[in-house]
């Protein structure tokens, strides 16, 4: 049978076909537009508000990148911009350009994330804090059992463990030297842009952390000594002398890339880091947060100040709100050597982070801590005379409190583990660090209780890990190993930083 259509039957089938094509065409022209679906934008709420409402403001940025091409870099200076830092450690980098430009950036199919590179904020003494209190700060060491380790007969003091001071500064002085005359401060680098680029400190903040962590007491006669006063300390210096000490997310960036590829010179074990972000955002797009892990991985325990906003649902900013860093909040001993009295600093920052993490982990005194003041003339010194203490022998110390004054007391107690067990990695110290604490009897914001470092030194909680089944930061899981390994680091130029004050939290009425 012949099944093929004829011409004048196959013409009437085609016209009936435009026909409905036609209909079709017409009934789609008059029924309403579907809205358009907003597109995904790679960026941060508040940079993208900030595009909206202020198009044509500069402002600084840190962009993290899916992979090592360099198209996104040249796509920002196709939009005005200009690259002011490469920051492996996150793969990516730091730029300048006008806000409305950052939509079109955040649609780059290689960036991951889009942040402002915002203002840091230390979490140190105010006004209030300072003229109120006058005790002596001898306290700390025994309240979390320091001074147990240090004359044992293999005495535990730090020694030959590095520990990177992410801060202001640290100037050279006598109690960071070794009885035989050596300096203990073994590495000094800044990124720090304004008036004072080299690596000494005249506001004031990194010398008092260094101290804490480290020193010897020889000023004092022993009346003022630090956690490890035979640690080896690493100054990496990442923020203003003037405008309060303020650091930036990019500047924080730089130091800990100088960390993460100096650890084996320095044999850097420990950073401290007594700054916070100025936003809060998830673990999984900050790349403070980031960079914390990278370091973690390196083998490099991370200790970081919870802040001092209390209790609130922005009271956790990076990278105290990474999962995996060991986050310290601030008690006190009230001067004495009884746990009985120890309490919880009202100002200490605890909660649960955006991503749902408890934090901080533990609790280390860190109220009224007194530490050697090098330099007479520094900003906290001269902004809170009161605090300035003058020794019987002239020798100057300074008083301060804050989660800033916390962490290094737990930084140092990390390097007298490590100097006893150089094995251990990062999970093994947190783990170690956290189940061995002395119970606060569930004081609100002490997370596992009052450091405890003799405790965790004699455990037998050898080889447990901390931070199990928690998965590292999105930002990170498409970076390999060797990120930055081969970038090289002097001193850092920033030609249009921007220095914002630092928010000082009231610590005592």
């Amino acid at each position: 049978m012949n099944t093929s259509i004829h011409p004048p039957m196959q013409a009437s089938l085609w016209l009936r076909f435009l026909t409905v094509l036609g209909l079709v065409a017409l009934f789609l022209a008059l029924a309403p537009a579907r809205p358009a679906q907003p597109l995904a934008l790679s960026a941060s709420a508040n940079l993208l508000t900030l595009a909206t409402q202020q198009p044509s403001t500069p402002i600084s940025i840190i962009v993290q990148k899916l992979s090592a091409d360099r198209s996104t870099e040249q796509r920002i200076a196709r939009l005005g911009g200009v690259i002011t830092t490469d920051l492996p450690i996150i793969s990516g980098f730091a730029a300048r350009l006008s806000a409305g430009a950052v939509p079109i950036l955040a649609q780059d199919a290689n960036v991951r994330w889009i942040s402002l590179d915002t203002p840091l904020v230390k979490h140190g003494c105010t006004l209030q804090s300072c003229v109120d209190s006058y005790r002596l700060a001898t306290a700390f060491n025994q309240t979390i059992g320091a001074d147990q380790l240090w004359n044992r007969l293999l005495p535990l003091r730090g020694s030959g463990i590095g520990v990177a001071v992410l801060d202001s500064g640290v100037n050279p002085q006598q109690d960071l030297y070794t009885t035989f005359g050596s300096n203990r401060l073994t590495a000094a680098v800044s990124f720090n842009e304004g008036w004072n680029q080299s690596t000494g400190d005249m506001f004031g903040h990194g010398n008092h952390i260094a101290g804490l962590i480290g020193g010897n007491g020889s000023r004092s006669n022993g009346a003022y000594v630090g956690v490890a006063p035979e640690v080896n300390l690493i100054n990496v210096k990442i923020s203003d002398d003037l405008n309060q000490g303020t650091a930036t997310t990019s500047s924080m960036l730089d130091g800990m890339q100088w960390i993460y590829n100096n650890k084996s010179l320095y044999n850097i074990r420990v950073v401290n880091i007594s700054l916070t972000d100025s936003v809060v955002e998830s673990y999984n797009v900050s790349p403070l947060d980031a960079a914390a892990e990278r370091l973690w991985q390196r083998g490099i325990v991370v200790v970081v100040a919870a802040g001092n906003g209390g209790h609130g649902p922005n009271s956790l900013a990076a990278p105290g709100n990474d999962p995996f860093v060991i986050t310290v909040g601030a008690a006190d001993d009230q001067g004495t050597t009884s746990s009985a009295d120890d309490t919880v600093a009202n100002w200490s920052s605890y909660g649960t982070t955006v991503d749902g993490f408890s934090k901080p982990d533990l609790v280390a005194p860190g109220v009224d801590m007194i530490a050697p003041l090098p330099v007479s003339n520094t900003y906290l010194a001269q902004t809170y005379p009161r605090n300035v203490i003058v020794g019987s022998n002239g020798s100057l110390y300074f008083r301060m409190s804050g989660t800033s004054t916390a962490a290094p007391v737990v930084a140092g107690a990390v390097a007298l583990l490590l100097q006893d067990e150089p094995w251990l990695t990062p999970n093994q110290v947190k783990y170690r660090l956290t189940h061995t604490t002395r119970s606060m009897n569930g004081a609100t914001g002490s997370g596992a209780g009052m450091l405890n470092i003799q405790s965790a030194v004699v455990s037998s909680l050898i080889l447990s890990s901390a931070n199990g089944g928690i998965s590292y930061s999105a930002a990170i899981s498409n970076l390999t190993s060797t990120v930055g390994s081969t970038a090289k680091w002097s001193t850092a130029k920033w030609s249009t930083a921007k220095w914002s004050t630092a928010k000082w939290s009231t610590i005592r009425p």
